[in-house]
């Protein structure tokens, strides 16, 4: 009998982590590998949040914390929700996790009974559909077509809405597809979500700083006020402020499921490091120009990469709005073969191709749910994803 539980049996490793993780073995290995699947950025994280890290190290500030997050921290959160979005949450309706993940983890872990279901637009993040299949829920995964900008249709959370459904994902700007949502585009979906007053929001707003062109995000409680009480608006330090290692996590959301939360969360990790969270005060309080220096490199990164990937031979792709993802087509790819004779089958063939034979790592579109794609990552230097560009373009050319 196996010591593994049935549970645990019913999810996936993060393909993500795969990817990057195969990429840097063939790296030890010698091999010469750009990796572009791991969303991370490559900025370091700003001087003055690791200098308040160290002065905090200085200061002893090195015990437990209250699980929920020190006071500082929750004060700051619900600051920069208000300078951000105009949302006003209460220091006790915030808590502080050890990552974004932990927070999506604690919230399904503390809500879903067997068989409740949570709805999740495709493509999305790897994770939704197995942390909500480990606390006993069903993804239900709506595809969300190119010909509509890969954004849900309110026709399309009408008809995906049943007794049983409880949540409602929402990821915005979107990993893998970089799409964002104005306030416009999120309208019809709320006057879908205030006629079935069942249903629970989860938005994840982890990218919205990380914007181009002048595109302005939004998020549900700011469109749709009503939706507060059982909307758990989620956000961190990781992306915008290339703190992915210090591990914050943070939402704002009803006392009674915040209080739920910070429960599940006191018998698992209980506080976030210390350390990290004096840090992640200064990032939302401190000053912001660190996210406009990256954002304006991003959009050039951004720029290059989509015009050089449309050059490629049977690769299709959108301008992104925001993140730092390009959610790209390689159907017209599939049922040939490469240079080196490896059969392309399937998107994860093409990923798998392209690490061998050009060294380049990007993460095939069936582990977000959206087979035919790829994900490339433009989080990395100019010289390197030119690099990165040029063998894909020739891996492209040889595929026969």
């Amino acid at each position: 009998m196996s010591i593994v539980s049935d549970r645990l049996n019913k999810i996936n490793p993060s393909q993500t982590i795969a990817m990057a993780t195969r990429a840097r073995a063939l790296k030890a290995e010698g091999r010469d590998i750009i990796s572009l699947s791991v969303g991370e950025p490559d900025f370091p994280t700003p001087h003055n949040i690791a200098q308040a890290a160290i002065k905090a190290i200085e200061a002893g500030k090195t015990r437990y914390t209250d699980v929920a997050g020190t006071p500082e921290l929750r004060k700051a959160v619900a600051e920069r929700f208000r300078l951000d979005s105009g949302l006003e949450y209460a220091p006790e309706e915030i808590i502080v996790s050890t990552g974004g993940k932990q927070v999506i983890y604690n919230a399904m872990m503390a809500s879903l009974n067997l068989g409740d279901e949570a709805i999740i637009p495709a493509p999305c993040w790897v994770s939704y559909p197995d942390i909500v299949t480990l606390a006993g829920g069903v993804p239900v995964v709506v595809p969300c077509q190119r010909q509509n900008g890969f954004r849900l249709t309110a026709e399309q959370l009408e008809a995906a809405i049943t007794p049983r459904t409880k949540w409602f994902f929402l990821n915005s700007p979107c990993n893998p597809t970089g799409v964002a949502y104005s306030a416009e585009h999120l309208r019809p979906l709320c006057d879908v979500l205030v006629r079935h007053p069942h249903v629970w929001v989860f938005t994840d707003d982890i990218y919205a700083k990380l914007v181009y062109d002048g595109f302005r995000p939004a998020t549900f409680v700011e469109v749709e006020p009503s939706l507060r009480s059982r909307t758990v608006t989620m956000n961190g330090v990781s992306k915008a402020y290339a703190m992915t290692g210090w591990r914050i996590g943070f939402s704002g959301a009803p006392v009674e499921l915040t209080k739920a939360m910070n429960k599940l969360q006191g018998q698992s990790t209980s506080n976030t490091c210390s350390i990290a969270q004096a840090a992640a005060v200064e990032a939302l309080t401190g000053p912001q120009d660190s996210i406009h220096i990256m954002v304006k490199a991003y959009q050039k990164r951004r720029n290059m990469v989509v015009e050089m990937l449309r050059e490629a031979k049977g690769l299709s792709c959108e301008m992104p709005q925001g993140a730092f993802y390009v959610f790209v087509c390689v159907e017209a790819c599939l049922g040939k073969k490469s240079a080196k004779g490896h059969l392309l089958s399937t998107d994860k063939d093409f990923v798998m191709a392209l690490l061998e034979e050009e060294g380049v790592a990007t993460v095939h579109g069936s582990a977000f749910m959206f087979p035919g794609y790829i994900r490339v990552s433009y989080a990395t230097d100019t010289e390197s994803l030119k690099n990165a560009c040029l063998r894909i373009q020739r891996f492209c050319a040889g595929i026969q």
